[in-house]
């Protein structure tokens, strides 16, 4: 088909994308239809329906304070699991925390419905040397005129919480007592039998049962239906899996040196890269949410920042806890 005979059809055809009942009227000029008539058609006709997407092109993201509704969705952090210990709150309890380290997390890629079709923000931890990337990476930072980071994650926005790129992210982005969701690897176990992988309990170790102590028995029928069902718990490869731990409490943070206490396990082993964002099932009350995110002052002096620690309340678990045995009634 020639260029000139294509020009009625790539009308057509945008006069059914811009019409079509089934499209969504708040997006009805999105980038997605632009896409495509752009593979299709001349440089004239890609050119007038650029236009159309002008207004949406103008996006302006402003690094400033805003209001959290609940329908709000604030961007993740990645921090580095740096081990695991136990602490002691101010009431003697001891609580077992695992220590994670939020190393230099900045904005390196917004992405905004008008360019590819949802709301997201590519977040950069760490450092890296360029003679340990890639072109296509090292091509990545440059276009985006960011520092070269040693790990990336997109976490999905709102549109409301969208922040611009080269935005700092600190471990103020949450607060003392609230919950969140903590991603990461766990760690590979290997190749592992049944009682490693499942907990099976194994054969007898009396009188007969031959080399078969750590056997996981039985794991089909006779004749009817004469095969194994499928998934099966049997011997596997253990471990090195993405998993989440949900409802974390976070216990403590310091600013100072961007430190988090978040109570509990985390996937991974010490030094692996952990994802964190608000909990989905117990959410953080919004009027006490940093959003977007938290912005320190211009003379805010980092070094001089204390700790800051989860409200425990007034009154001793303790004290109630030995206070109720004895109201309790004697017989």
């Amino acid at each position: 088909m020639s260029p000139l005979s294509r020009g009625p059809l790539i009308q057509r055809l945008h006069q059914l994308l811009h019409s079509s009942p089934l499209k969504t009227p708040s997006y009805s000029h999105s980038p997605p239809y632009i896409f495509f008539i752009r593979r299709f058609s001349t440089d004239s006709a890609f050119a007038a329906a650029s236009e159309i997407d002008e207004e949406h092109a103008s996006r302006i993201i402003e690094a400033k304070p805003g209001v959290m509704t609940d329908a709000s969705k604030r961007t993740g952090l990645i921090a580095v699991k740096c081990g695991i210990t136990a602490t002691w709150d101010k009431w003697g309890a001891r609580i077992p925390v695992s220590v994670l380290f939020v190393d230099d997390n900045i904005v390196s890629q917004v992405k905004t419905f008008e360019k590819e079709g949802f709301f997201s923000l590519q977040v950069g931890c760490g450092q890296k040397k360029d003679k340990h990337m890639t072109k296509p990476e090292v091509g990545h930072f440059r276009a985006q005129g960011v520092p070269l980071k040693r790990k990336l994650r997109e976490f999905p926005v709102t549109e409301d919480a969208l922040l611009p790129i080269g935005t700092s992210l600190g471990v103020r982005h949450f607060i003392p007592g609230q919950y969140v969701d903590i991603t990461g690897t766990t760690k590979g176990k290997g190749f592992q039998g049944g009682m490693k992988r499942w907990g099976f309990k194994g054969m007898p170790a009396s009188h007969g049962a031959s080399l078969s102590h750590r056997s996981l028995g039985s794991t089909g029928q006779r004749d009817a239906p004469g095969k194994v069902f499928k998934g099966k718990k049997m011997p596997g490869r253990m471990g090195g899996k993405q998993r989440t731990v949900k409802n974390v409490w976070v216990y403590k943070i310091d600013p100072a040196r961007n430190l988090m206490w978040v109570r509990g396990q985390v996937p991974g082993a010490s030094g692996n890269f952990v994802f964190i964002k608000d909990a989905v099932y117990k959410k953080p009350d919004v009027k006490l949410l940093p959003f977007p995110t938290y912005f320190a002052a211009e003379d805010e002096k980092m070094e001089e920042l204390e700790p800051l620690v989860a409200d425990l309340g007034e009154t001793d678990p303790f004290m109630t806890a030995d206070w109720a045995l004895y109201a309790i009634p004697k017989k």
